[in-house]
């Protein structure tokens, strides 16, 4: 039996047994604006289609873009590697869940040893009458140990290895909203330099039509010299931009196949034939600055890892205070034989209360806590930091949603006129009411603002995955709620 200090020692322990050191955590307040400042502008917007932030991608329109990105959401190797993260961060909590349960163990063992007796020991035993220099050892033991958590350390470093594990978790939400936008992103991306290679080399064809035409009036005496070299030279500014725009095309191809995981070259079939830029859709629902706090998954990895750092700071206090353990023994132990290993005689039992306490290490234990607290302020500032940047985030997308769309309007207006201006200035060069240079003026502008009109479309579509990416689009409400802090 325990000694009665002992005992009295266990019911004190027992009586403040869960009192945990340590501030307890409280999610810092993210002061937030009402309203966003585009969110006016983004709802006025006028789109063929709506999207849903749970599926955005489906809002585009276009299947091949949602069969790629669903297949990037199995594939990629970044999401594969944030799962695996989330599978180390759970052992680490199965850890911290273990430190808090007493543990067990089952030893046995059989020696069988040869004295020496040119030893003192030797010597002495030999001595002894009808001495046996062999000697048998038997022993069966079952141990067992706990670490009482009186002060709450080894809870709080549950309580931090919790935090890490939720963090993992809505880690794998974050990149999963990314490889979604990046994927997205390079689609687009692919289908805008479709778009402008397709323009390039429709033009490429018309200084050709153009050139032949020069040459034709050159070879009649009715053009000079200069007009068809002046041709020559807009049509080799012309197919210069054809190689330029092949690179891109491919490194963009080549790219897509990474973020889907396979090898690059492998969907390069699929993407052949040159298809539209996806229309914009528009936003279902905009919600308000502080609905980001629940929807984008990295702020609530940047208020898990805080929760983490604050419990970090208990679990450095608890080192203060002394440790108390119990342990015990119950086994057998003989040296006869093996046989009489679990009779009566051979029995054997222990009972440990054990006490660990750094009394003349305070100054090793203050500088671990300033350097918990330290972390904590670092950790907290950090997460200050992503919430605006979450909002810059949200409102540089409305901005560059709106204004891209109504520069690609304008642009696909002044487009149209440029077509029927070139039209007429060819018509009227051929009946001599107008100069080459008028026609190669017109050819050279409707070039230009053709290209810039599928570069504004294809930046519209990229403001749209940008603010959906912004929103936090692209996993379900429920899930934030499951990894948010209960």
């Amino acid at each position: 039996m325990l000694p009665r200090r002992s005992l009295a020692l266990l019911l004190c322990a027992s009586a403040i047994a869960g009192c945990a050191v340590g501030p307890d955590y409280r999610r810092p307040d993210a002061p937030l604006p009402a309203h966003y400042m585009g969110q006016a502008a983004v709802e006025q917007q006028h789109a063929a289609s709506t999207a849903d932030l749970a599926t955005w991608w489906l809002g585009f329109d276009d299947t091949l873009l949602s069969h790629f990105v669903s297949l990037a959401l199995e594939q990629n190797l970044d999401l594969a590697q944030a799962s695996a993260r989330v599978t180390q961060a759970r052992a680490a909590l199965g850890g911290a869940d273990a430190a808090l349960l007493p543990s067990g163990n089952i030893n046995g063992s059989a020696a069988r040893a040869h004295q020496s007796i040119e030893t003192p020991l030797g010597k002495v035993l030999n001595a002894t009458p009808n001495y046996d220099r062999w000697g048998n050892a038997y022993e069966a033991d079952l141990g067992a140990s706990w670490e009482m958590d009186i002060f709450g350390g080894l809870s709080r470093g549950r309580e931090a290895a919790l935090a890490d594990y939720q963090a993992s978790e809505a880690g794998v939400a974050a990149t999963r909203l990314e490889v979604a936008a990046q994927t997205a992103d390079t689609y687009i991306a692919i289908r805008g330099l479709q778009t402008r290679l397709e323009i390039a080399q429709r033009q490429v064809k018309v200084e050709q039509e153009l050139l032949a035409k020069v040459n034709l009036l050159y070879g009649r005496g009715l053009a000079a010299e200069y007009q068809v070299r002046q041709t020559e030279g807009e049509l080799a500014q012309v197919r210069a931009m054809v190689p330029v725009l092949q690179t891109h095309l491919d490194a963009a191809m080549n790219a897509l196949d990474v973020m889907l995981g396979s090898p690059p070259g492998t969907h390069r079939t699929e993407l052949a034939a040159a298809a539209p830029i996806p229309a914009t859709p528009r936003i279902a629902s905009l919600g308000s600055p502080a609905d980001l706090l629940r929807r984008r998954p990295d702020l609530i990895v940047a208020e898990r890892h805080l929760a983490a750092a604050n419990a970090r700071i208990g679990e450095a206090i608890s080192e203060y205070y002394p440790k108390f353990s119990l342990s015990g023994l119950l086994g057998s132990a003989t040296a006869v034989s093996g046989g009489n290993l679990f009779t009566g005689g051979a029995s054997q039992a222990s009972g440990v209360l054990g006490l660990r306490w750094r009394l003349f290490d305070f100054g090793r234990i203050n500088a671990q806590i300033e350097q918990a607290k330290g972390r904590d302020a670092e950790v907290l500032a950090a997460y200050r930091q992503a919430v605006l940047r979450a909002t810059e985030d949200v409102e540089n997308a409305f901005s560059a949603l709106v204004n891209r769309e109504d520069q690609a309007v304008t642009l696909s207006q002044g487009e149209a006129s440029l077509t029927r201006a070139r039209e007429s200035s060819s018509t009227a060069y051929q009946n001599g009411a107008a100069s080459l240079i008028d026609v190669l003026h017109a050819d050279q502008t409707l070039l230009q603002t053709s290209d810039a009109r599928a570069q504004a479309q294809t930046e519209s579509a990229h403001a749209a995955v940008a603010a959906f990416k912004a929103l936090g689009g692209g996993w379900q409400p429920r899930e934030a709620e499951a990894v948010a802090i209960k």
